[in-house]
Protein backbone atom coordinates (compact mmCIF):
# COMPACT_ATOMS: atom_id res chain seq x y z
CA UNK A 1 0.00 0.00 0.00
CA UNK A 2 1.14 3.42 -0.66
CA UNK A 3 1.83 5.14 2.17
CA UNK A 4 1.34 9.19 2.78
CA UNK A 5 2.27 11.57 5.34
CA UNK A 6 0.03 14.15 6.30
CA UNK A 7 -1.31 15.96 8.78
CA UNK A 8 -3.88 18.87 9.01
CA UNK A 9 -0.69 20.86 11.15
CA UNK A 10 1.17 20.76 7.49
CA UNK A 11 -1.66 23.48 6.49
CA UNK A 12 -0.41 26.40 8.97
CA UNK A 13 -1.97 29.45 7.79
CA UNK A 14 0.47 32.55 6.81
CA UNK A 15 -0.44 36.23 7.07
CA UNK A 16 -2.48 37.05 3.99
CA UNK A 17 -0.90 37.65 0.46
CA UNK A 18 2.25 35.97 1.64
CA UNK A 19 3.58 34.05 -1.52
CA UNK A 20 4.24 30.61 -0.29
CA UNK A 21 1.13 28.50 -1.39
CA UNK A 22 0.34 26.99 2.09
CA UNK A 23 -3.44 26.16 0.82
CA UNK A 24 -1.60 23.45 -1.39
CA UNK A 25 -0.78 21.13 2.05
CA UNK A 26 -4.63 21.01 1.96
CA UNK A 27 -6.16 20.68 -1.39
CA UNK A 28 -4.03 18.01 -2.60
CA UNK A 29 -5.06 15.30 0.06
CA UNK A 30 -8.54 16.36 -1.34
CA UNK A 31 -7.80 16.27 -5.05
CA UNK A 32 -6.00 12.61 -4.82
CA UNK A 33 -8.54 11.16 -2.59
CA UNK A 34 -11.92 12.83 -5.24
CA UNK A 35 -10.17 11.73 -8.24
CA UNK A 36 -9.89 7.87 -6.53
CA UNK A 37 -6.05 7.75 -7.15
CA UNK A 38 -5.77 7.23 -3.25
CA UNK A 39 -7.97 6.48 -0.16
CA UNK A 40 -8.07 7.43 3.55
CA UNK A 41 -6.37 4.40 4.27
CA UNK A 42 -3.07 5.54 2.52
CA UNK A 43 -2.59 8.26 5.20
CA UNK A 44 -0.63 8.40 8.08
CA UNK A 45 -0.41 11.03 10.92
CA UNK A 46 3.35 11.39 11.48
CA UNK A 47 4.94 12.09 14.67
CA UNK A 48 7.26 14.75 15.12
CA UNK A 49 10.71 14.02 15.02
CA UNK A 50 13.38 13.15 17.67
CA UNK A 51 14.91 15.83 19.06
CA UNK A 52 18.38 13.89 18.88
CA UNK A 53 18.38 13.81 15.26
CA UNK A 54 17.64 17.37 15.07
CA UNK A 55 21.27 17.53 17.06
CA UNK A 56 22.20 15.06 14.72
CA UNK A 57 21.76 16.95 11.55
CA UNK A 58 21.44 20.66 13.06
CA UNK A 59 23.39 22.60 15.37
CA UNK A 60 22.57 23.00 18.93
CA UNK A 61 22.92 26.88 19.13
CA UNK A 62 20.36 27.26 15.97
CA UNK A 63 18.11 24.44 17.40
CA UNK A 64 17.56 26.30 20.86
CA UNK A 65 17.20 29.43 19.10
CA UNK A 66 14.41 27.80 16.93
CA UNK A 67 12.37 26.87 19.96
CA UNK A 68 12.79 29.64 21.77
CA UNK A 69 11.97 31.97 19.10
CA UNK A 70 14.93 34.09 19.20
CA UNK A 71 16.48 33.99 15.91
CA UNK A 72 17.14 37.73 14.85
CA UNK A 73 15.46 39.58 12.23
CA UNK A 74 17.88 39.07 9.77
CA UNK A 75 17.44 35.39 10.37
CA UNK A 76 13.99 35.43 10.17
CA UNK A 77 13.96 37.31 6.94
CA UNK A 78 15.83 34.60 5.25
CA UNK A 79 13.47 31.73 5.88
CA UNK A 80 10.69 34.07 4.05
CA UNK A 81 8.23 33.29 7.29
CA UNK A 82 7.17 35.35 10.39
CA UNK A 83 8.64 32.69 12.58
CA UNK A 84 6.10 31.54 15.13
CA UNK A 85 5.63 28.62 17.72
CA UNK A 86 3.24 26.79 14.84
CA UNK A 87 5.83 27.29 12.32
CA UNK A 88 8.22 25.24 14.09
CA UNK A 89 5.95 22.69 15.65
CA UNK A 90 4.99 22.57 11.73
CA UNK A 91 8.45 22.10 10.73
CA UNK A 92 9.14 19.30 13.13
CA UNK A 93 6.20 17.75 12.60
CA UNK A 94 7.16 17.53 8.56
CA UNK A 95 10.77 16.05 9.14
CA UNK A 96 9.01 13.52 11.52
CA UNK A 97 6.82 12.43 8.22
CA UNK A 98 9.97 12.04 5.48
CA UNK A 99 11.52 10.17 8.34
CA UNK A 100 8.69 7.59 8.45
CA UNK A 101 7.87 7.65 5.11
CA UNK A 102 11.19 6.63 4.34
CA UNK A 103 10.61 3.49 6.74
CA UNK A 104 7.59 2.85 5.03
CA UNK A 105 9.45 3.16 1.94
CA UNK A 106 12.04 0.19 3.04
CA UNK A 107 8.68 -2.30 3.41
CA UNK A 108 7.12 -1.54 0.40
CA UNK A 109 9.50 0.56 -1.96
CA UNK A 110 8.04 3.59 -2.06
CA UNK A 111 6.11 6.26 -0.04
CA UNK A 112 5.52 10.19 -0.31
CA UNK A 113 5.16 12.86 2.37
CA UNK A 114 2.83 15.57 0.98
CA UNK A 115 5.32 18.34 2.33
CA UNK A 116 8.76 18.42 2.70
CA UNK A 117 11.69 18.64 0.66
CA UNK A 118 12.63 21.53 2.51
CA UNK A 119 16.52 21.52 1.03
CA UNK A 120 17.78 25.08 1.67
CA UNK A 121 18.30 24.44 5.58
CA UNK A 122 21.52 24.68 6.73
CA UNK A 123 22.88 22.98 10.05
CA UNK A 124 22.83 26.63 11.34
CA UNK A 125 20.37 28.21 9.66
CA UNK A 126 17.20 28.12 7.88
CA UNK A 127 16.69 30.18 4.58
CA UNK A 128 14.33 29.68 1.39
CA UNK A 129 11.02 28.66 3.40
CA UNK A 130 12.69 26.10 5.08
CA UNK A 131 13.47 25.67 9.02
CA UNK A 132 14.78 22.24 9.49
CA UNK A 133 15.90 20.26 6.50
CA UNK A 134 13.91 16.68 6.30
CA UNK A 135 16.47 15.58 3.43
CA UNK A 136 18.91 15.44 5.92
CA UNK A 137 17.38 14.29 8.71
CA UNK A 138 15.77 11.61 7.00
CA UNK A 139 19.34 10.36 5.45
CA UNK A 140 20.34 10.55 9.15
CA UNK A 141 17.62 8.61 10.76
CA UNK A 142 18.90 6.04 7.78
CA UNK A 143 22.35 5.94 8.83
CA UNK A 144 21.86 5.61 12.33
CA UNK A 145 19.06 3.00 12.55
CA UNK A 146 19.11 0.98 9.24
CA UNK A 147 22.67 0.63 8.47
CA UNK A 148 22.06 2.59 5.05
CA UNK A 149 25.52 3.52 3.87
CA UNK A 150 24.98 4.65 0.44
CA UNK A 151 21.81 7.27 0.53
CA UNK A 152 21.08 8.99 -2.93
CA UNK A 153 19.38 12.97 -2.99
CA UNK A 154 17.62 13.14 -6.06
CA UNK A 155 16.82 16.78 -6.00
CA UNK A 156 14.83 18.16 -8.89
CA UNK A 157 13.15 21.35 -7.36
CA UNK A 158 14.26 24.00 -9.81
CA UNK A 159 16.03 25.94 -6.88
CA UNK A 160 19.70 24.10 -5.94
CA UNK A 161 19.50 22.00 -2.52
CA UNK A 162 21.81 24.03 -1.38
CA UNK A 163 21.33 23.34 2.62
CA UNK A 164 21.55 19.60 1.72
CA UNK A 165 24.84 19.70 -0.30
CA UNK A 166 26.41 21.41 2.49
CA UNK A 167 25.06 19.68 5.61
CA UNK A 168 26.90 16.35 3.42
CA UNK A 169 29.82 17.79 1.96
CA UNK A 170 32.04 15.81 3.79
CA UNK A 171 30.08 12.63 3.76
CA UNK A 172 30.85 10.10 1.26
CA UNK A 173 27.88 7.92 2.12
CA UNK A 174 25.14 10.62 0.81
CA UNK A 175 25.66 11.69 -2.82
CA UNK A 176 23.31 14.68 -3.53
CA UNK A 177 22.77 15.24 -6.64
CA UNK A 178 20.49 18.38 -8.19
CA UNK A 179 19.11 19.73 -11.39
CA UNK A 180 18.72 23.28 -10.72
CA UNK A 181 18.26 26.72 -12.70
CA UNK A 182 21.71 28.44 -12.84
CA UNK A 183 20.54 31.76 -12.25
CA UNK A 184 17.87 31.41 -9.55
CA UNK A 185 17.90 31.01 -5.95
CA UNK A 186 20.36 30.34 -3.96
CA UNK A 187 22.18 32.76 -5.71
CA UNK A 188 25.19 31.67 -4.13
CA UNK A 189 24.89 27.84 -4.77
CA UNK A 190 27.27 25.25 -2.95
CA UNK A 191 28.46 22.40 -4.38
CA UNK A 192 26.77 19.40 -4.92
CA UNK A 193 28.64 15.76 -5.35
CA UNK A 194 26.84 15.90 -8.82
CA UNK A 195 25.31 19.78 -10.18
CA UNK A 196 23.74 20.51 -13.43
CA UNK A 197 22.89 23.83 -13.52
CA UNK A 198 20.24 25.13 -16.29
CA UNK A 199 19.25 27.47 -18.34
CA UNK A 200 16.39 29.86 -18.32
CA UNK A 201 13.64 28.87 -20.66
CA UNK A 202 14.95 25.31 -20.87
CA UNK A 203 11.45 23.43 -22.35
CA UNK A 204 10.72 19.28 -22.19
CA UNK A 205 12.51 17.49 -23.99
CA UNK A 206 16.08 19.13 -23.49
CA UNK A 207 15.28 18.55 -19.71
CA UNK A 208 14.53 15.27 -20.25
CA UNK A 209 17.58 14.45 -22.28
CA UNK A 210 19.54 15.87 -19.78
CA UNK A 211 18.02 13.80 -16.96
CA UNK A 212 18.13 10.71 -19.07
CA UNK A 213 21.79 10.72 -19.41
CA UNK A 214 22.19 11.92 -15.60
CA UNK A 215 20.28 9.03 -14.75
CA UNK A 216 22.22 6.70 -16.96
CA UNK A 217 25.58 7.77 -15.38
CA UNK A 218 24.69 7.79 -11.51
CA UNK A 219 25.25 3.91 -11.00
CA UNK A 220 28.58 4.14 -12.43
CA UNK A 221 28.97 7.63 -9.67
CA UNK A 222 27.56 5.71 -6.80
CA UNK A 223 25.58 2.84 -5.85
CA UNK A 224 22.65 3.96 -3.78
CA UNK A 225 20.82 1.75 -0.92
CA UNK A 226 17.80 4.04 -0.72
CA UNK A 227 16.94 7.42 -2.87
CA UNK A 228 15.31 10.27 -1.20
CA UNK A 229 13.49 12.89 -4.08
CA UNK A 230 13.02 16.18 -3.31
CA UNK A 231 10.72 16.47 -6.49
CA UNK A 232 9.57 20.25 -6.65
CA UNK A 233 7.50 21.19 -9.47
CA UNK A 234 8.20 24.57 -9.59
CA UNK A 235 10.22 23.29 -12.65
CA UNK A 236 6.66 24.70 -13.99
CA UNK A 237 6.20 27.51 -16.96
CA UNK A 238 3.37 28.53 -15.33
CA UNK A 239 5.84 28.89 -11.74
CA UNK A 240 6.41 32.38 -10.80
CA UNK A 241 9.74 31.49 -9.19
CA UNK A 242 10.78 28.80 -11.67
CA UNK A 243 11.93 30.51 -14.84
CA UNK A 244 12.37 27.62 -16.66
CA UNK A 245 9.70 26.12 -19.88
CA UNK A 246 8.59 22.61 -18.52
CA UNK A 247 4.74 21.44 -19.09
CA UNK A 248 2.43 19.22 -16.57
CA UNK A 249 3.29 16.85 -19.18
CA UNK A 250 6.93 17.58 -19.06
CA UNK A 251 7.10 17.04 -15.74
CA UNK A 252 5.15 13.86 -15.05
CA UNK A 253 7.43 12.30 -17.50
CA UNK A 254 10.73 13.63 -15.27
CA UNK A 255 8.78 11.85 -12.39
CA UNK A 256 8.09 8.52 -14.17
CA UNK A 257 11.67 8.52 -15.10
CA UNK A 258 12.77 8.74 -11.85
CA UNK A 259 10.15 6.24 -10.27
CA UNK A 260 10.91 3.82 -12.88
CA UNK A 261 15.14 4.48 -12.08
CA UNK A 262 14.64 3.52 -8.48
CA UNK A 263 11.99 0.29 -9.89
CA UNK A 264 13.85 -1.09 -11.96
CA UNK A 265 17.71 -0.91 -10.01
CA UNK A 266 15.14 -1.72 -6.81
CA UNK A 267 16.16 0.66 -4.46
CA UNK A 268 13.44 2.08 -2.27
CA UNK A 269 12.35 5.71 -2.85
CA UNK A 270 10.71 8.18 -0.42
CA UNK A 271 9.45 11.47 -2.37
CA UNK A 272 8.42 14.62 -0.77
CA UNK A 273 7.10 17.55 -2.54
CA UNK A 274 9.40 20.71 -2.94
CA UNK A 275 8.67 23.97 -4.08
CA UNK A 276 5.72 25.21 -6.57
CA UNK A 277 4.25 28.48 -7.47
CA UNK A 278 2.06 29.24 -10.09
CA UNK A 279 -0.52 31.98 -9.81
CA UNK A 280 -3.04 28.84 -10.22
CA UNK A 281 -3.49 27.21 -7.57
CA UNK A 282 -4.94 24.03 -9.93
CA UNK A 283 -1.47 24.13 -11.89
CA UNK A 284 0.38 23.70 -8.55
CA UNK A 285 -2.08 20.58 -7.37
CA UNK A 286 -1.77 18.41 -11.14
CA UNK A 287 1.85 18.84 -10.89
CA UNK A 288 2.38 17.88 -7.26
CA UNK A 289 -0.87 15.12 -7.78
CA UNK A 290 0.94 12.96 -10.85
CA UNK A 291 4.00 11.58 -8.71
CA UNK A 292 1.03 9.56 -6.70
CA UNK A 293 -0.57 8.21 -9.88
CA UNK A 294 2.53 7.46 -11.26
CA UNK A 295 3.11 5.94 -7.56
CA UNK A 296 0.24 3.80 -7.39
CA UNK A 297 0.37 2.62 -11.44
CA UNK A 298 4.34 1.69 -10.96
CA UNK A 299 4.33 -0.13 -7.66
CA UNK A 300 0.96 -1.34 -6.45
Amino acid sequence: MLKIAWSPEYCHPLPAGHRFPMEKYELLPEQLRYEGTVSSQNFFKPTPVSEDLILQTHKEVYWEKLKKLTLSKSEIRATGFPLSKALVDREVLIAGGSVQAAEFALEYGIAMNIAGGTHHAFADRGEGFCLLNDLALAAKYLQGHKNMERILVIDLDVHQGNGTAAIFREDETVFTFSMHGAKNYPHRKEESDWDIPLEDGLEDQSYLDILSTCLEELPRRFQPQFILYQCGVDVLKTDKLGRLGMSIDGIRERDRKVLEFAQQNQIPIMCCMGGGYSHKIAHILEAHAQVYRLAQALYF
